[in-house]
């Protein structure tokens, strides 16, 4: 026995299919997800917050996941996301290296740190047998007021910090 659309229809009861998708869940998730991630991206980024300075030749270094220190203007040092004591940094910085000496130290340094507190810790690296130090800037050139905004000639965004390499020690 056959049913005709039309049968169900006149029935109490019974309710005709919907053709129509009920979007109104799938929003309510999206939006969920969404103020989950702008949540949690803030959280993600590691280390201590510079200000790094301007340079016109910095180019990047190898891919290989660095070691980052940073200096931040008060004078404070952070190795990766973890602040540290300035008298551990040789051992920390080693202890990172593990077997591969050749690994790259990236030094980032706040614009507003004094001078000599970045010439001490390279200093420090590099009486301590740590030689593939490069020092962290951020590429390009601002006008004055104006934010960066699009992409370097590299393909990076404009702003985004790369390492500068440092000259090698004389006689090396």
């Amino acid at each position: 026995m056959a049913f005709s659309p039309q049968d169900f229809s006149n029935r109490p009861g019974f309710y005709r299919p919907q053709a129509d998708i009920n979007v109104t869940p799938l929003v309510d998730v999206m939006l969920v997800l969404l103020i989950i991630f702008m949540v949690t991206a803030p959280l993600l980024a590691a280390g201590m917050k510079v200000d790094l300075p301007q340079a016109k030749a910095a180019r990047p270094l190898n891919p290989k996941e660095p070691i980052v220190v940073a200096v931040g203007k008060d004078g404070k040092l952070a190795l990766g996301a973890e602040q540290i004591d300035p008298a551990d940094l040789v051992q920390l910085v080693k202890l990172k290296m593990g077997d591969d000496p050749a690994r790259v130290v990236h030094l980032r340094g706040d614009k507003d740190a004094a001078y000599g507190q970045m010439v001490a810790v390279l200093d420090e690296l590099a009486t301590n047998g740590i030689t593939h130090i490069a020092i962290v800037t951020e590429s390009g050139k601002r006008e004055a007021g104006k934010p960066e905004s699009g992409k370097s000639e590299s393909g990076k965004p404009a702003g985004a910090p790369s390492p500068a390499p440092v000259a090698p020690e004389p006689g090396k």
